[in-house]
């Protein structure tokens, strides 16, 4: 048997004490052991990849058990500034020179399909995880100009996906910013990220799902007809298929050239600052690099982040921690027009890219019946959405239309 450190990358998700650390309702009855030796389905990772995994999979007749090494939710999913949005980190645009324009068109219509499924998914569990709807205003900058956008926006309405482009005097008028254009969007949302994941695991054990925490996998094998998993206690658990929603911490088997980790940075203030009254309805990121991204969350908190580093370890600095959180709040007050207090939050986490901005989802190659999601870049909630969906549907032996776009190559 190898190492849990042979088995998946380790590393410490989140620095600082992010925002949603301090909220309540976090809190989900967890086993201290399995119940059984052999289960259908364990899902290994209990955030909101693991969460929308089991949420779907549950069904009453599956015997279904979540395990993590840490308490739920307290993973990547706690250093998340849940700015859930079907708008992809690569544009529309540039996906179809990178796939195609088949492809690129389906990556996207599915992405805010998710979004929808996700805006559902909090009514119908009735989650109190101050989810809002939202519009996005994507701002031109150094990488993206108006040219960029103009043709963005004509490429999401031939795909047939909403979008509107601000001039620079639109933009000025209707949000008082500086810019020489943005796209206006809707099919976007915010929330609480941890309080949501928390939110979906109840809700699935409500319907047999067992979740154990904490638990770690240590070494996993697949035959033709059943995968076993050494825990770190001296367990082997057996099922019929195994779920790596391990975020960032991703299975070595399917690391490659296409994925990589990167550092990234954010901030909130304390609640009920003055902020511009758009921002209620509005999440904002541009077009840059790096680039700078913000929102307002329900209690009036500004939430702002990016300047990413190419860095899988940047993310652990405390200088950098404190160097990012002053650049973030003057770049935050350049385009609001306003002076923000101290952030009464500062944390940094390292998150993952591909090439494409799409995810890797699907089986893992030489491992049958073992599942992993990965990759997410700034999508990783309504993601984790799409991953929940075309895992559910291949392990009840049905063929997600558009699971070729994300599956991994087969070595």
């Amino acid at each position: 048997m190898s190492s849990s450190s042979d088995l998946t990358r380790q590393r410490a998700l989140h620095e600082s004490r992010p925002l949603w650390a301090d909220t309540p309702r976090l809190a989900v009855r967890l086993h201290q052991t399995p119940a059984a030796r052999e289960y259908d389905v364990i899902i290994v990772g209990a955030g909101i990849s693991g969460a929308l995994m089991a949420h779907a999979l549950a069904d009453g007749k599956r015997r279904v058990l979540v395990v993590d090494r840490r308490k739920p939710a307290h993973g990547s999913t706690l250093a998340s500034t849940a700015m859930i949005q079907h708008e992809i980190d690569i544009p529309l645009h540039k996906l179809t020179e990178m796939i195609g324009v088949p492809n690129a068109r389906r990556a996207w219509r599915r992405s805010a399909r998710a979004v929808e499924q996700l805006t559902r998914i909090v009514a119908d569990l009735d989650l109190s995880c101050g989810f809002e709807r939202k519009k996005t205003l994507f701002l031109t900058g150094d990488a993206y100009g108006q040219r960029a956008l103009r043709k963005e926006v004509e490429n999401r309405q031939t795909a047939g996906i909403e979008a509107d482009f601000l001039d620079a005097t639109a933009l000025a008028e209707r949000f008082a910013i500086d810019r020489t254009g943005a796209i206006l969007s809707d099919i976007s949302a915010s929330a609480n990220p941890a309080q949501m994941a928390a939110g979906i695991l109840r809700a699935a054990m409500t319907r047999g799902v067992e979740v154990v925490s904490p638990l770690e996998i240590t070494d996993v094998r697949a035959t033709t007809d059943e995968v076993f998993l050494a825990t770190s206690d001296g367990r082997i658990l057996s099922a019929g298929h195994a779920v790596f929603c391990s975020g960032y911490e991703f299975l070595e088997t399917v690391a490659n050239e296409n994925h990589a980790i990167v550092s990234t940075w954010a901030l909130a203030t304390p609640p009920g600052i003055e902020l511009p009254a758009w921002l209620k309805d509005c999440i904002v990121w541009e077009g840059a690099d790096p680039y700078l991204y913000l929102r307002r969350s329900r209690d009036g908190r500004l939430i702002a982040g990016g300047e990413d580093e190419d860095s899988e370890d940047a993310y652990g600095s405390r200088t950098k921690l404190k160097q990012k959180a002053k650049i973030i709040r003057r770049k935050a007050e350049a385009l609001l027009g306003v002076t923000l207090p101290e952030p009464d939050h500062v944390w940094a986490a390292p998150f993952g890219i591909t090439r494409t901005g799409l995810p890797l989802i699907g089986r893992v190659p030489k491992l049958p019946n073992v599942f992993a999601v990965m990759g997410f870049g700034g999508n990783g909630i309504t993601f984790s959405q799409i991953a929940a969906e075309i895992v559910s549907a291949d392990i009840a032996g049905h063929n997600d239309a558009d699971a070729d776009l994300f599956a991994f190559e087969k070595s």
